[in-house]
């Protein structure tokens, strides 16, 4: 039996042949082939007749050449095929033989091919006629549907799209801006505009916003233009665009010459009021720190006999917050001044309270009549107590009118500037150590000269720092306004700031304090004395000494009643020292226009303290004596040991 020969009589076999004849391209007639599988044209050219059980073409109703289909249905060429679920041998619409073709139709045996059939299409099939969907198991996919072509632009109403937007919308035209159109939410806010009337006549909204020169700008321009946040009359406030556009001919109306404008309007009116009272409050929280400032400062500088001083402190712009620079003037005693200037790390009224905690503290140190280094070394301690967190800068500095120099301490913070008679500025160059508030430093004590007619300067970095400028460039530029400042103290620090930019848009605080050892001459140097006696000896320096402060005080003309409280008081204070010191010890006497001074010191360290005295002792009454006489008294340790024991007395008138 021929295998070959007989498979192609079984449904499945055609119809696997026929998709391979599609895949392949082109119709059965364009290969050479007939309607019917080779097998079985095969068969029929060898037997003369097909066999009973094999389906061949056959004549339809109007001589139409009809397929049988693999499932026993007969199906016209041109006609789509019955649906599988069918049952076999049912009809088809047109007649018991389905639909017939008109002779010579493509696909009829014998029939040449028709022109313009599509390559791979299915044998039979007639042009135009429905899709087949593929046989289930076939592996073929359908095609995709094409999706809808987009509709354009001028598909949409633009009126209808204005009329809808949330923005308010105008459109002017012409060069005098006449209302062509507003929208629906316009309408709501401002009420119906007529159309041609001028801006200016029928939008007193827009001239509110001053809007009408924009207008004219982008008319000129041809480029869109935003203000933001600008405010009606009413109290809304407007963010506004302004679009040119132009106006062309429409309908058979010409273009109009000039164009026109689109102005959207966004109200931001909420947005408004919510940023007004951020900035509001942002202004109360920079007062009440500017208020707790300045109330930790100084409200008034001390003014020592022998110096000149004047403080000035500029708070940031509206734009930086409250700092906590600092500064100070401490009168130690014995005609010796104390000068601070510091600046804590950070902003607002957090920086501003610890920086009124380390002023408080400095002058209570301060009255420990300490030297600079050990003063910051105490601060360093408590500055690390107060806020772990913060860390602040400071230069502590002591001057001493009997040694015409500056004793400092620096803890991480700009080098002292002094200016000298001739204008020359020197830099203050020892060795500083680290902010205040990191722990675990030794701070050392530096000198600088303060002659007669210099001018020394100590400031916060705001003074000299700048954005994206060496601070070290900064430091010389002071130095530069320096050389050329002269006058009072409160002048040079005018001069000082105006030299440097800096103004009330400042971006942070400068503090800046400036003092004066200035040279005196004729009636006012007769003011200011001095007189020493080294005390040698033994029990016979205490006559030696009272009768030199007699003979001092009497050449400097005091009163008598000044001069017997001047002698008792040196008396008293070279006896405790002869009694409880030891060499070398000296004498000093020195009067300023307000006060006598009379200092006694000795190479012991120990200092001196005020005890009540028992009706019988013979001894400690000495401080207590001086104390209820001078109108103050003091103790300090000297630099290269020993200790200083002082008192003064205020000058009548």
């Amino acid at each position: 039996m021929n295998f070959t020969r007989w498979s192609a009589r079984f449904p499945g076999t055609q119809r696997r042949a026929a998709a391979r004849r599609t895949d392949q391209g082109g119709s059965p007639g364009q290969r050479g082939e007939g309607a019917v599988p080779a097998a079985r044209g095969e068969y029929g050219r060898q037997a003369g007749t097909p066999p009973d059980d094999v389906p061949v073409p056959a004549d339809g109703p109007d001589g139409a050449a009809v397929l049988a289909a693999s499932d026993g249905r007969a199906t016209a060429p041109g006609a789509p095929l019955p649906s599988s679920d069918a049952p076999n041998g049912t009809e088809g619409s047109g007649g018991t033989g389905g639909h017939a073709a008109p002779s010579g139709a493509p696909g009829a045996p014998g029939a040449p091919e028709a022109v313009g059939t599509p390559a791979g299409a299915v044998t039979g099939a007639a042009a135009g006629s429905p899709a087949q969907a593929p046989p289930a198991g076939s592996g073929a996919s359908a095609a995709p549907a094409p999706l809808p072509a987009p509709p354009s632009l001028e598909d949409f109403s633009v009126r209808e799209i204005l009329s809808h937007l949330p923005g308010l919308v105008a459109l002017t035209y012409g060069t005098e801006h006449r209302v062509a159109y507003v929208n629906d939410a316009y309408a709501a806010v401002f009420g119906h505009r007529a159309p041609g009337s001028t801006v200016a006549d029928g939008c007193p909204e827009l001239s509110d916003l001053g809007l009408v020169p924009l207008m004219d700008q982008v008319l000129r321009s041809g480029k869109p233009r935003t203000v933001k946040s600008r405010r009606t009359q009413g109290g809304g406030s407007f963010t506004v665009s302004c679009l040119p556009v132009d106006v062309p001919a429409h309908h058979g109306r010409p273009a109009r010459p000039g164009g026109g404008v689109l102005v959207h309007a966004a109200d931001v009116t909420d947005h408004a009021e919510a940023a007004e009272r951020l900035r509001a409050s942002e202004r109360r929280h920079r007062e009440t720190a500017v208020t707790l400032q300045r109330s930790l400062l100084p409200q008034e500088l001390e003014q020592p006999d022998d110096l000149r001083v004047a403080a000035t402190y500029q708070p940031g712009g509206t734009d930086a917050a409250v700092g906590g620079d600092w500064y100070d003037v401490i009168t130690l005693g014995a005609g010796r001044t104390a000068l601070v200037i510091g600046d804590v790390m950070g902003r607002g009224v957090r920086a501003a309270a610890v920086m009124g905690q380390l002023r408080t503290a400095v002058r209570a140190y301060a009255r420990l009549d300490l030297p600079p280094h050990e003063v910051l070394q105490l601060l360093d301690g408590l500055a690390a107590e107060i806020d772990a967190s913060q860390i602040a800068t400071c230069v502590y500095a002591v001057h001493d009118p009997n040694e015409g120099r500056l004793v400092y301490a620096s803890a991480g913070h700009l080098p002292i500037l002094v200016r000298d008679e001739d204008g020359s500025v020197r830099r203050a160059d020892d060795p500083t150590g680290p902010p205040l508030g990191t722990g675990g430093w030794l701070h050392t004590s530096g000198t600088i000269a303060l002659p007669p007619g210099s001018t020394a300067v100590l400031y916060t970095d705001g003074l000299v720092e700048r954005r994206g400028e060496d601070i070290d460039e900064g430091v010389a530029g002071l130095e530069r306004a320096l050389s050329g400042a002269s006058g009072a103290p409160q002048v040079v620090c005018d001069r000082l700031l105006r030299s440097l930019g800096v103004t009330a848009e400042h971006d942070d605080d400068v503090a800046v304090l400036v003092l004066q050892h200035p040279s005196r001459s004729g009636a006012d140097a007769e003011l200011f004395h001095n007189a020493a006696l080294d005390l040698l000896g033994g029990v016979e320096a205490a006559p030696r000494a009272r009768a030199f402060a007699s003979g001092v005080l009497s050449s400097w003309r005091f009163p008598v009643e000044l001069r017997d409280l001047g002698v008792l008081a040196t008396s008293e204070l070279v006896a405790n020292s002869l009694q409880h010191g030891t060499p070398p010890m000296r004498l000093r006497l020195r009067r300023t226009d307000r006060r006598l001074i009379i200092e006694v010191t000795d190479g012991d360290d120990h200092l001196p303290r005020r005890r009540r005295a028992e009706t019988e002792d013979e001894a400690g009454r000495g401080i207590s004596i001086i104390a209820t006489i001078a109108s103050s008294w003091g103790s300090r340790r000297t630099p290269g040991g020993g200790k200083a024991v002082w008192c003064e007395f205020a000058l009548p008138g």
